[in-house]
């Protein structure tokens, strides 16, 4: 009888002993992925801009780790998303312009390249990989990477909101949204309605590890922001002095026979053939100058008060220092218009439904391979790890997410999967950089935003080399003395440029780059 006290003590000395090893075992992080679309680079506070209202994101930019030379690894949403989903070049994939890509038209010299239909079946996506760990996996928002049967639930998603895997809303944001899995109520907003969604899926998931994918469509176009928020921004408008310098400017084709000097396209713009909003003499377009767009604003502010309540949601569930949250856009702000379709005319009345934003003091735009068009925002948190309250000018690109992640909860790397991507891990914990040649992109297409000939980039240090393909143009630019990309050193540099050329195409040679053909229906620059 007197043993029995002594063994009763001792069980629960080891079930205290057990409970206490399972407490002091923490669950494994969760990740939160929060991708945005169309953001420029300049378009947040912290980023520079003046006009955008963005506190939420400042505040944890500034809290954490930002990185100023982060870039998409293209100039157009599909592939990005395809990079970030499974830590390769859009090249390597041969998934190379936005789904389902861009018709061909006569003013082009070669034919565009054809893109993969969806995100190849045989890739591991990230989303995969955790799943393999145990994590629950769940995307809202925009996919953009394929067609049924090739949507998120196909790739490593457990939950879907909406069912809906096409470019853009389907009838704008606001209600109603037309959107399979995503109810609505008359006055309901699309980036308001997938955050409540979000939230719910973290409340459910709140007791086991989680990979949330929240890829708003926001702010792509149609640019259509909160009735509330473009009244504050016109009124902002209203009190603002008027902005200063063009509010456009000329851009050319760099690769066209007769380029055009910066020179010559500030004189041209003030001739009659040049006023209007459509593809202009010379291979022309404007580019917009000033962030003084009040819907566009308005969306930006959204997106906010999305990310916003998001940190708040994983506070006030005790779940915020065991989540790593990545922010970051697909490519940069839309500061072109749209002409997929060559004859469009933009009417001067609705400018703001077709140039978004400014990327100054980047050159260029979304669809461009100049700055303005790659150069995103990315902010890391990885709690108790992080060098918080640091700024970063290493260059980085969107194929390093995944096996950033990866290292980050703790997973093994699988190298043969993300082979162009490096990890962030020992940067964000304020290491040194991690070792890479160079960062690489590939545009075997006409853009939408601009007549730019297709090409090709290459950044290694503080220069980045461009290349066209219809006349084989070269442009060399230090970023470092010249960040808006405007005194070209190819003259000056010719070994850098060989050099840099050489980089590039044997680049292009080792991932299997698609080329263009010749167009047999070319009549000629329009």
């Amino acid at each position: 009888m007197t043993k029995l006290p002594v063994i009763a003590l001792l069980v629960l000395a080891i079930f205290s002993a057990v409970s206490s090893s399972s407490a002091a075992t923490p669950q494994k992080p969760n990740v939160v992925l929060f991708l945005v679309d169309d953001l420029g680079w300049r378009d947040l506070g912290v980023q520079g801009s003046t006009f955008h209202e963005t506190p939420q994101l400042d505040r944890f930019a500034r809290a954490n780790v930002r990185f100023t030379d982060a870039y998409a690894p293209c100039h157009v949403c599909s592939p990005t998303r395809a990079s970030i989903m499974t830590g390769k070049y859009p090249a390597r994939l041969q998934l190379t312009d936005w789904l389902p890509g861009r018709r061909d038209h006569p003013f082009q010299r070669f034919k565009n390249a054809t893109p993969r239909p969806h995100l190849p079946y045989e890739e591991t996506t990230l989303a995969e990989a955790l799943k393999a760990r145990g994590y629950a996996t769940g995307h809202f928002g925009k996919w953009h990477l394929g067609e049924e049967p090739s949507g998120p639930l196909q790739h490593g998603f457990d939950v879907q909101v909406p069912r809906w895997n096409k470019c853009c809303p389907n009838k704008g944001y606001h209600a109603p949204f037309g959107l399979e899995g995503l109810s609505d109520s008359p006055g309901d907003y699309l980036t308001d309605r997938l955050t409540d969604e979000a939230l719910k899926y973290v409340e459910e998931n709140k007791n086991r590890p989680f990979f949330l994918y929240l890829s708003h469509f926001a702010p792509h176009d149609p640019i259509q922001g909160r009735p509330d928020l473009v009244r504050k921004y016109r009124a902002k408008l209203e009190r603002s002095a008027p902005a200063q310098g063009s509010a456009f400017v000329l851009e050319g084709n760099p690769d066209a026979k007769a380029a055009l000097s910066r020179a010559e396209l500030d004189a041209r713009i003030k001739e009659d053939a040049y006023r209007g909003f459509r593809v202009l003499p010379n291979e022309t377009v404007k580019i917009k100058q000033h962030q003084d767009n009040a819907q566009f604003a308005a969306m930006v502010e959204s997106i906010d008060e999305s990310f916003g309540r998001l940190i708040a949601k994983l506070e006030a569930l005790g779940l915020s220092e065991n989540t790593i949250v990545i922010f970051t856009s697909d490519n940069g702000g839309m500061s072109a218009a749209n002409f997929g379709r060559p004859d469009r005319v933009v009417a001067p009345t609705a400018l703001d439904a077709a140039f978004a934003t400014s990327n100054l003091p980047l050159r260029g735009a979304k669809g461009w391979l100049y700055e303005g068009g790659i150069r995103v925002p990315l902010f890391i948190r990885w709690p108790g790890r992080s060098a918080s309250g640091t700024v970063s000018s290493v260059p980085v690109i969107g194929t390093d997410l995944y096996p950033t992640i990866l290292e980050m909860v703790g997973a093994p790397a699988l190298p043969a999967q993300h082979v162009d991507g490096v990890s962030l891990a020992g940067l964000v914990r304020g290491g040194p950089a991690p070792e890479r040649s160079a960062l690489f992109w590939h545009f075997p297409h006409y853009s939408n935003h601009g007549m730019q000939s297709p090409g090709g980039a290459v950044r290694q240090g503080d220069y980045k080399l461009l290349e066209y393909f219809e006349n084989n143009t070269v442009q060399l630019f230090n970023l470092r003395d010249d960040l808006g990309e405007q005194r070209d050193l190819a003259r000056e540099q010719p070994e850098r440029v060989r050099q840099l050329t050489a980089l590039l195409h044997n680049w292009r040679r080792q991932v299997s780059a698609a080329m263009m053909a010749p167009n047999p229906d070319y009549k000629g620059q329009q």
